[in-house]
Formats: structure tokens, sequence, C-alpha cells
């Protein structure tokens, strides 16, 4: 689908959608048809659009000997930030797709001050929700199942259409990040593994981010123990991907932020091996991974004005004869010992090397890591909110505060030495599970906070929130990319 931002109405158009805030200053400029015109102006003057905050109406309509038109008007209120108005331009487009084989034009009142945000905003912010929603994965589809595309086109009708077109721009350089997440968690493990992983996340190094992989015989020899014990049953070989984006290059004295994703490939639990039931999902372990590359993507695509480095370790969880079993003890990079109780509780063992080999080759003025680490995080928080730990309380609320502002939810779960303390081990310095019922998702941020230490630290569980079988206002079915636009807007908001 097209999206163009344009200063007339072209005759193709098969609907044309007025979007109205107030209803004084519809924009009908490029309207010749009376009919229309005067349409529009009985529905900002009936009492329905007075008396309702949201209203829509749809008319069929022949302007012309054997052509017809749908005309879309609708009403919205209450919208309080750019945020919203993507939300409004997703529900809308998702609304508008149930037609087929549609040109769509794109009128809003030119209302000044809605959200804070001038006009050009405005449009931008609603084009991006049309942009976002379109996303689809369905590249695996052939020609007995064909794909009939609803909406071809999509044209804004606006005064300036370039100064319109750069500030979408900036929305479509995040969207480069959100896209590459979906995609990553939407292909199948038999597609995407460790290597493959790497190899999809190559179009970084077009954009200005450097590359470097970690091969299996360097992760060896690091000591990376932890990770490796979770990769040694499958014949995928494990990679660790370090993406670093200089924004700031003649800011030598600044730290690097930096974003720690899990990359489980496919997790099968192992030898404490998953049910069968839903456990195709497990392609989207990497979740994390997926959040890391496509944020790192959307900070170069708009050339932040940052120094931000992306670690992800990439590993598939399988059943063999050469797997970990539990009650094994691994050697971690920090020195650290971890008898592993249930190796389907894998993603932690991964990020505690990882992080800890970040941590000291780049000394991060902050680490924020992503996983999808535990079931017990959707039991507490579902598939609304992603759980947030950390060991720093001001930047726990700067995390929450972006959560809020693009409609990505965290809910800050607590942390102390007691449940620290439920992880002590007799036979090695710490066990990978508490072997408790209780507090799951706090006791697998605890673990990972043993292999922090002073840098300040957040982590994301995104469990519940990485995919969804209904949809949201941006996103249908599937990958949801859930995290870039948090990570985004925190970084925008406190470190440039």
């Amino acid at each position: 689908m097209k999206i163009s931002f344009k200063n007339k109405v072209e005759k193709k158009s098969t609907l044309i959608a007025f979007v109205c805030f107030e209803g004084k200053k519809v924009n009908l400029e490029n309207i010749e048809n009376n009919f229309i015109r005067e349409l529009v102006s009985d529905f900002v003057n009936s009492k329905d659009f007075k008396n309702n905050k949201n209203i829509s109406e749809e008319y069929n309509i022949s302007p012309g000997k054997n052509t017809f038109k749908k005309i879309h008007l609708c009403k919205i209120s209450g919208l309080k930030n750019s945020t919203d108005l993507e939300l409004f331009g997703g529900k809308k487009f998702s609304e508008l797709e149930k037609k087929k084989d549609l040109d769509v034009t794109v009128l809003i009142d030119e209302q000044k001050n809605i959200a804070g945000l001038e006009y050009n905003q405005i449009v931008a912010s609603i084009a991006s929700g049309f942009n976002l929603r379109n996303y689809s994965f369905r590249k695996y589809r052939s020609k007995v199942r064909p794909i009939r595309t609803s909406i071809s086109s999509v044209s804004f009708i606006v005064n300036d259409p370039q100064k319109v077109e750069k500030k979408f721009n900036y929305y479509k350089s995040i969207s480069n990040g959100i896209f590459l997440t979906r995609d990553l968690v939407s292909e199948p493990a038999n597609e995407l593994y460790p290597e493959k992983f790497v190899e999809n996340c190559k179009k970084l190094a077009k954009v200005g981010v450097k590359l470097e992989v970690l091969d299996e015989k360097k992760i060896k020899s690091l000591g990376m123990n932890a990770l490796l014990g979770v990769a040694q049953g499958s014949e995928r070989p494990p990679r660790v991907l370090v993406m670093s984006w200089n924004g700031l290059p003649k800011s030598k004295n600044q730290k690097p932020i930096a974003f720690v994703g899990k990359g489980v490939t496919f997790d099968t639990g192992g030898i404490s091996i998953k049910p069968s039931g839903g456990m195709e999902d497990m392609k989207w372990d990497m979740g994390g991974a997926g959040v890391v590359a496509g944020l790192m993507y959307s900070l170069a695509s708009r050339k932040a004005k940052v120094n931000a480095i992306g670690i992800v370790g990439l590993v598939e969880n399988m059943p063999d004869g050469k797997a970990q079993r539990p009650g094994d003890i691994v050697k971690s990079m920090s020195g650290q010992t971890i008898e592993v109780l249930n190796t389907d509780a894998e993603g932690r063992l991964v990020l505690a090397d990882i992080i800890w080999y970040i941590n000291k080759k780049v000394n991060p003025e902050i680490i924020i890591d992503l996983a999808t680490l535990t079931g017990a995080i959707i039991v507490a928080l579902g598939d609304r909110y992603a759980g947030l730990f950390s060991n720093n309380d001001s930047l726990a609320q700067k995390l929450t505060k972006s959560s809020i502002n693009v409609k990505e939810l965290l809910w800050r779960l607590p942390m102390d030495d007691d449940f620290d303390k439920l992880l002590n081990c007799d036979i090695a310095d710490m066990k990978n599970i508490t072997g408790t019922r209780g507090a799951g998702s706090i006791t697998a941020a605890q673990f990972i906070k043993r292999f922090v230490g002073s840098t300040k630290w957040a982590h994301l569980d995104i469990a519940g929130v990485t995919w969804t079988n209904k949809g949201t206002a941006i996103s249908r079915p599937g990958g949801t990319g859930f995290g870039v636009r948090l990570l985004n807007n925190f970084v925008e908001e406190n470190y440039e």
C-alpha cells in the first residue's frame, strides 16, 4: 500500500474519508462535487455530530455516469497526543479495509492545536497509524491462496505535502524497526535460526550500524558456558550479535546505553520438554532479540543523536543426546556457577553471559534487557502489560513514563533480598529456578540481576505482549513489535 501526501483530490479515488474534530474547518477546497459538499455540511451541523464525541457515517454516491464513490464521514475527540492519533489511524484503517479494491483519499479538519500538535504533525501521526496497521506477514502464501489487497493507496490532502511528508518520514523510520521486529518473530524456526537471524540483520549496516558477530569458537573462548549449555543440544550453532550505533561520534566521554535481547530462535524446553500444545508459539521466543534489532534499526534510520549498543544471544534449545541435563552445573562468563534444575528456564542463562560481556566491554550508562522470559508474567499481567524490574527507581520511572507516552504499557514488580535468597544453592553459587511455585517472574529477574553488578539496569519481561492472536489498534494478529516505539521514545526523551 502506498501512502502519499497531495494538495488535490484525484479522480481515481474510490473512497473519500473526512476526519473531523470540531467540524469548523473541514477541508472542502478540493471537492468540486456540490452534493458531497452538502453531505459533509449536513453531517457537521447535525445533532448527532454535536451530541456525540465519536461518530461515523458512510454513503455511496454516483458523481458521474456509471461511477460510484464511497463517502466516509467521522468525528473524533478526546485525543491527547500523537500516539492517540496513531491509534485512531490504525483503527480507521482497519475499518476502511473491510471494503475491497479501494484508493482512499483522506481529508482532515484543519483544526490547529489538537492534542497540542500543529496540523502537519496531526496528519503525519494519523498516516503513521495507517502504515503500522497495514503491515502483514504473508510471504509464505502461494498462488494457491492469493492475497487480495483491499486498499491499494491512501492519499492525504494537505496544503503543503512536502512538510507533512517530512514529518511522516520520522514515523516511517521508526516503523522500519517495528516491521523488522515483526518479521523476525513471525518467521518459522526452520527458516530463522541463529545464523539466519544474523543474516537478516545485515540490513542494519546499510543505515550505519556496525555489526560484530561472535561465532561458536569465539563464544567458547570468552567462557560463555551458560549460553553454550542452552545451545549444545541443537544442530544449529549459537551466535552473539553486537550492534553499535554511534550517533554522537564527537562525544567521546558519553557512555553508551545498552540494550540486551534474549534470542532463543526455538524453545522446546530442552530435556525439560514443554507440552506439545502451543509449542509452535516458541518460534517467537527470540522476541527480545527481535526488539533490540528493530530498535537499533529505528535509531539509525532516524539518525538518533545517541551512542547505543545492542547485543543479542542467539541459540536454539533442543533435546538431544548432547543436550544439557537437569542437574548439570555450568560456569558462567562471570565465574559464577549455576545448577541447571530446569532446562526450560534457559533464557536467563543466555542473558547472564551476554549482559556480563557487554557490561565489561563498554561500561554502559544503563542496561535494558528484553526477553519473553516467563509464563508467570502472562498469568500476572495478561497481554496488556509487560513486566518491569529494575535496580534503579529513576530508570524505572523514565521507562514507565515512555510506556504511557506510546501506550506500550509496563508494570513494575518488586525485587528484594528475600526473593534473591530463593536462588541460593548448596552445590553451586545459584540455581536457575527456585523450585517453588510462586513469584516466577520476580525470581527470574533476581537471577539476571546477579550478573548486572552496580550498573543501572532494567529488565522487561515481554512474554505476554510480543504476539497477539486478536490484533491491536496498530497491528494485525501476529507479531506486535512491542518495545521498539517504547524504547525509541525513552531514548528520545532522556538521551537526545
